[in-house]
């Protein structure tokens, strides 16, 4: 962990809560071709991105599994073919090995793809606290999935559960070694807690652990901006696009908690969900959990028909018991 986030105090209330994110990292794209490469790999837009705005994306199979989920964003505009073009964040766990699946790919096209050394934060604040974050920081984006760029880093607008601001803010060691106010008006928070704010919000997360498992429908990725159904094609698009367009999905990620302290969220990745009201085979799988002061938060995959009166378990008909909870977008047709 950087010592920048090592000197902000711990303190719980009144100031805005920085969470080190050592799960995330950030990769380039660089060369002429970048963008026009990314776009064909991805589910989402790349090159009709807007420069100020990032957006979620997926990387899929060519049988539509995901083998990544990423938050997305083109680079500044540059004279250099060696200034990057594109950047995603995405799990620390998978990122080596997209990287190198990607670059399989690449064959002739002018672009190169790597890992690079910037940190990843996230940040939280009520409306009030943020008029302290952005008189130390400068003027932050309120948008979801707006972008700024600030000496501080790079600022994307997360989405958010209820009414606080959240951002990703990610930086180099030179923006975070030129941030010593911007330390004095956060309080350190726990990657657990960030996490369990982004599961609220139902944003999933891919990790090594769920590759080649989901769909991108049956973990929302198509109802928060992370699938475009108008960009052409890319590795997996004729399921997704058949999924889409017949309406047969039958399956979505839902949100939920668990009041077990004793769970690990991170080992959760994977597990299977039952229904006690249905004993037999499992109905879904835990996309991504997060312990947050002994409450367990966790986005898992299920029936529609599941939702919301069946009695949902982790692991086995008599595991924990699961309770669902809304997210703050619709996983149902109207």
């Amino acid at each position: 962990m950087h010592a920048f986030y090592a000197s902000i105090p711990v303190r719980a209330e009144g100031c805005a809560q920085c969470a080190p994110l050592e799960d995330l990292t950030v990769f380039t794209a660089t060369g002429a071709d970048a963008l026009t490469f990314l776009h064909g790999q991805l589910t989402q837009d790349v090159t009709g991105l807007p420069a100020d705005a990032a957006r979620l994306a997926g990387y899929c199979t060519a049988k539509g599994r995901l083998l990544a989920t990423l938050v997305m964003w083109r680079g500044a505009a540059a004279d250099s073919d060696d200034a990057p073009q594109f950047y995603g964040m995405v799990r620390q766990d998978l990122s080596q090995a997209l990287v190198k699946r990607l670059s399989m790919f690449v064959l002739r096209a002018k672009v190169k793809l790597a890992a690079v050394p910037l940190h990843v934060a996230g940040v939280q604040a009520t409306p009030e606290q943020a008029a302290a974050l952005e008189a130390a920081a400068g003027a932050l984006p309120r948008a979801v999935w707006q972008r700024t760029d600030l000496p501080s880093g790079t600022w994307i607008a997360a989405p958010s559960a209820d009414e606080r601001l959240r951002w990703w803010w990610i930086a180099s060691d030179a923006q975070l070694e030129q941030s010593a106010a911007l330390a004095q008006t956060l309080g350190l928070a726990s990657a657990e807690h960030w996490q369990a704010a982004d599961l609220a919000a139902g944003i999933p997360w891919i990790g090594a652990a769920t590759q080649d498992v989901f769909i991108p429908q049956t973990v929302n990725l198509d109802l928060i901006q992370g699938v475009s159904f108008t960009k052409g094609c890319y590795p997996g698009q004729e399921v997704v696009a058949r999924s889409h367009y017949r309406g047969t999905v039958k399956r979505r990620m839902a949100f939920g908690t668990i009041a077990d302290a004793s769970l690990q969220g991170p080992a959760l990745a994977g597990v299977d969900v039952f229904d006690a009201a249905q004993p037999g085979e499992a109905i879904g799988r835990v996309v991504q959990a997060a312990n947050d002061q002994g409450v367990v938060s966790v986005l898992f995959e299920t029936t529609l028909a599941a939702l919301p009166e069946g009695d949902l378990r982790l692991s086995a008909v008599d595991g924990p018991r699961i309770a669902a909870a809304p997210l703050p977008y619709s996983i149902t047709p109207d």
